[in-house]
């Protein structure tokens, strides 16, 4: 088969694809719309002062726990991991949110002030881990 052979049978599928899911075309641009609000939300949180404090303040709580912790980011969400319970801090169009997780089960989430210090926080996600 030649390689035009093969792009015309390439474009064929898709476009079947798009036939047989109408819908795609949509959630399509309401995920880019989505990701463009979140983006200066996201930006912010990479490079606050905010963000830097409570990793700076988790490490040492996770000393005094005599605990690991796990710092990941993903996508534009930053992970914080200390014994199974997690905190997760996820920019959204309104703003930052903080989703505490214990067990693989979300507990609460709560709006984050970037302008705040993320010592209160800690405590709430702390107290958590037990």
């Amino acid at each position: 088969m030649s390689f035009l052979d093969n792009l015309e049978n390439n474009l064929k599928a898709l476009e079947n694809r798009e036939e047989r899911d109408p819908q795609a075309g949509q959630r399509r641009e309401e995920e880019r719309e989505r990701a463009l609000a979140e983006a200066p939300w996201a930006e912010r949180l990479k490079r606050s002062a905010y963000t830097e404090q409570l990793l700076a303040a988790a490490a040492a709580a996770a000393h005094g726990l005599r605990a690991k912790l796990y710092i990941a980011w993903i996508g534009n969400s930053l992970r914080l991991e200390i014994r199974g319970s997690k905190l997760d801090l996820k920019p959204t169009a309104e703003g930052i949110v903080a989703v505490f997780v214990r067990g693989g089960e979300e507990t609460h989430r709560e709006a984050v002030a970037l302008e705040e210090k993320p010592g209160a926080l800690l405590e709430r996600w702390v107290a958590q881990i037990g």
